[in-house]
C-alpha cells in the first residue's frame, strides 16, 4: 500500500518539478523578451494539458490505493472474524455450564476464615 502511495507522491513530484524547471529555465534563458514570451505563451496553452495528465495519474494511483486498502481491509476482516471466534470458544470452555449454580457463599465464608 505504502508502495503505490509513494509511486503517486513521486510522479506528481515529477510533473510538478518539471512545470517549475521548465518555468524557470524560460525565464533564466539568453532570448529576447519576445521570444520568452512567446515560449511562456505556448507553455501556458500546454497547462491545461498537463493538469489533465496530473489528474489522471493522480485518479489512477488514487484507484490503485482503494484497490489496496479494500484487499487488506477484506484479509483484516477475515482475521478479526477468527480471532472472536476464536475468543468466544475459549470463553465457552473455562466458563462452566450453566446448569450448576455455583455456590457463592462458600468461596465468600471460606474467604473470611482466613
Amino acid at each position: 500500500m505504502s508502495k503505490n502511495n509513494n509511486s503517486g507522491l513521486f510522479m506528481a513530484g515529477v510533473v510538478i518539478g518539471s512545470m517549475v524547471g521548465t518555468v524557470t529555465g524560460l525565464l533564466l534563458a539568453p532570448r529576447s523578451g519576445r521570444e520568452t514570451r512567446h515560449i511562456i505563451k505556448k507553455s501556458a496553452d500546454a497547462l491545461p494539458e498537463m493538469a489533465e495528465d496530473l489528474s489522471t495519474t493522480v485518479q489512477l494511483q488514487a484507484d490503485r490505493l482503494s484497490d489496496s486498502a479494500q484487499k487488506n481491509w477484506a484479509g483484516t476482516l477475515s482475521r478479526l472474524k477468527e480471532a472472536i471466534a476464536a475468543g468466544i470458544e475459549a470463553t465457552q470452555l473455562e466458563t462452566p455450564p450453566s446448569d450448576s449454580p455455583r455456590d457463592i457463599t462458600a468461596q465468600t465464608n471460606s474467604s473470611n476464615k482466613h
